[in-house]
């Protein structure tokens, strides 16, 4: 039995979009954006955007991981490193320091499941100076609010032409 994709496999739409909080909730989601911003300034893009589609990943943000999966490849992320992401410790794709910073956006992200070991926090203090780190944690903690605004209003990527 042969299937047109066109038909029989087309893509369900997307849930309708609760509330837009940049309407709703505008000094807010501005202030948002700012902080998003200020979070950035030491952190490699790179690795930024691989901590934010990670958290994405742990968190179930399909418009997050859409975003920033979309934004790596634009500044030259490899496609296996991306599709190897939720098993990064099995892989040999990845730095030490990166995956100081992936242990510490699990640890982050994961929080309720034993908080930040100091074991994770002390792995990333040696791969990062003291303005790095801060600055890596609030990559996380950005992505991770980012994460649940857009989980909680059902943002929804738009679809992708094949």
């Amino acid at each position: 039995m042969t299937t047109d994709r066109n038909t029989a496999d087309a893509y369900v739409p997307a849930p309708e979009q609760r509330i837009s909080m940049p309407e709703q909730a505008a000094a807010w989601y501005r202030a948002m954006i700012d902080l998003d911003r200020a979070s950035r300034p030491s952190v490699d893009p790179a690795l930024a955007e691989l901590v934010r589609t990670h958290a994405s990943n742990l968190n179930g943000c399909a418009f997050c991981l859409d975003m920033h999966t979309t934004d790596a490849r634009k500044n030259g992320e490899q496609e296996h490193r991306l599709y190897a992401l939720p098993a990064w410790r099995e892989t040999p794709y990845y730095t030490a320091r990166e995956r100081a910073a992936l242990a510490l956006t699990e640890a982050i992200t994961l929080i309720t499941r034993g908080h930040v070991p100091d074991e994770v926090y002390d792995e990333a203090a040696e791969h990062f100076d003291q303005q790095e780190l801060a600055q890596l944690i609030a990559v996380i903690i950005s992505i991770n609010s980012w994460n649940r605004i857009a989980i909680t209003t059902r943002m929804s990527p738009a679809p992708k032409q094949s």
